[in-house]
């Protein structure tokens, strides 16, 4: 049985640098460039605070091995997105691209290649029920180099996330604190 509850605090003193805690684990880890608030928009760069189930990892597979967890874990494909327009009704959903349709439709590209969707842990938040325009692709991922902010996510460092990952289970839940 894996870790329930992980919890993100920001730092004193900074506004996009926080702390993970999960048992005795206590890393750093980057936060969005607005800080965390409970009123999340799409595109505010805040980090949305609350209570959220951990859905599943992502991982690709061309640059490591499947990590050890109990999440529920799927290899991404060069073809996977995430919706991030609000107009369109498969906003916050996975999808593959490219989107058909005559208008091009805003979207994340999961298969990145700067490295930090490399392991993603997809978060419940705007899923149940989904709300135009109150944030997608909310994601814990992999830190820039200097955990440069975030445009909303949580992210860590490749070595932080496999030991995180290890103690995580499908009851495990991430509170991020205001």
């Amino acid at each position: 049985m894996g870790i329930s509850q992980v919890s993100v605090r920001r730092r004193p003193g900074t506004r996009h640098e926080g702390i993970l805690r999960c048992g005795s684990l206590a890393l750093p880890v980057a936060l969005g460039r607005s800080g965390i608030a409970f009123d999340k928009r799409e595109g505010d760069g805040r980090t949305p605070a609350g209570r959220w189930r951990i859905l599943r990892l992502l991982y690709r597979p061309d640059h490591g091995p499947r990590p050890v967890t109990r999440l529920p874990c799927r290899a991404l494909k060069p073809s996977d997105g995430w919706c991030d327009e609000a107009a369109d009704r498969r906003y916050n959903q996975p999808v593959t691209l490219p989107m058909g349709g005559s208008r091009k439709v805003s979207h994340e590209r999961m298969w990145r290649d700067d490295g930090l969707y490399d392991l993603v842990m997809v978060l419940d938040h705007n899923t149940r029920p989904r709300v135009a325009g109150r944030g997608s692709a909310v994601f814990v991922h992999l830190a820039r180099p200097g955990f440069r902010p975030t445009e909303g996510c949580v992210a860590l460092r490749r070595a932080d996330m496999l030991r995180l990952l290890a103690r995580l289970s499908r009851a495990s839940r991430m509170v991020i604190e205001a």
